[in-house]
């Protein structure tokens, strides 16, 4: 009688995806969108009624409903989802490909400008609540944009054998794609192109971030700490309230996004590397060739 294979037992639903793919990649980020959205419709549906219309910022409670609940909503059904095909651990695990020296930079570059923001916010301007609040967002935002794109995305696509500059390309468009749909939240069209662009940037230096440190962990807490600094120093998300007073700082702060874009375009250029898909997950290397496992950047 044959022994049973590692492979015979898993299930249809776990071979699936743990083969990866681009459009797999593609699927799950198509599949969570629709998925936040529906929660969002959800959430106002039943506690809309807690929901400052008027500032969506005016208190703790209608930031967490309004802004931190759908998108919290749909971190557990990330984790729901990596449970079911048995990757949580993998997912936040150590990670097959290290990056070298100079990945650092990004990580240095977007954590001085979180603080130089943080440093810059007008904190009198704002209801205390509702400061911890927009803290609470940030971090349901950094960790279920993180588990999708720099998480499924990443992996799905070393899975499927693609370089590790492909990953990077292919992973943030997914990120950036996502934005898009701001237009259909009365956004003009020259600011949800800048925020493609810019979240595109932001991807890949994400991704260069999991790269360097080896682990989700860290691009989750540099996420968690953009978007929360970007929207105390500004009093929106992707806006400018006029009544608060940033301090001395914000000027030089307001470079982030032009810095970040910078540092993307000398990623683009230097990352190097490619996963074995055989050796790492037991899967056929493509026919293309076979990759050498690359346990460090170039």
């Amino acid at each position: 009688m044959q022994p049973v294979t590692e492979q015979q037992r898993t299930s249809t639903w776990h071979r699936f995806w743990n083969r990866g793919g681009w459009w797999k990649a593609l699927l799950v980020v198509v599949v969570y969108y629709g998925l936040y959205q529906l929660a969002g419709l959800v959430v106002n549906a039943l506690f809309g009624g807690l929901v400052d219309k008027q500032n969506l910022f005016a208190n703790g409670l209608s930031v967490f409903i309004g802004l931190a609940l759908p998108i919290l909503i749909g971190g557990i059904l990330l984790v729901l989802f990596a449970l079911s095909i048995g990757w949580l651990k993998e997912l936040f695990g150590p990670r097959p490909i290290r990056g070298s020296w100079w990945m650092w930079i990004g990580v240095v570059v977007v954590a001085v400008f979180n603080i130089l923001r943080f440093a810059s916010v007008d904190y009198g301007g704002w209801d205390a609540g509702a400061v911890v609040g927009v803290l609470i967002a940030g971090l349901c935002v950094g960790f279920a944009e993180e588990l999708l794109t720099r998480g499924f995305a990443v992996t799905l696509l070393r899975r499927g054998g693609y370089g590790e500059r492909s990953v990077m390309l292919l992973s943030s468009l997914l990120f950036a794609a996502m934005h898009s749909g701001n237009i259909f939240n009365g956004q003009s069209v020259a600011t949800v192109v800048f925020t493609v662009v810019y979240t595109f940037a932001f991807g890949i230096t994400m991704y260069v971030a999991l790269r360097v440190t080896g682990n989700l962990i860290w691009p989750i807490l540099l996420h968690a700490t953009t978007d929360p600094s970007l929207i105390l120093l500004t009093g929106g998300v992707d806006t400018t309230s006029g009544t608060l007073h940033p301090g001395p700082l914000a000027p030089i702060a307001g470079l982030a996004n032009y810095a970040v874009m910078l540092f993307a375009i000398v990623a683009i250029i230097f990352v190097r590397g490619r996963v074995d898909r055989h050796e790492t997950y037991g899967l056929e290397n493509r026919a293309s060739g076979g990759a050498r496992p690359l346990m460090s950047g170039e």
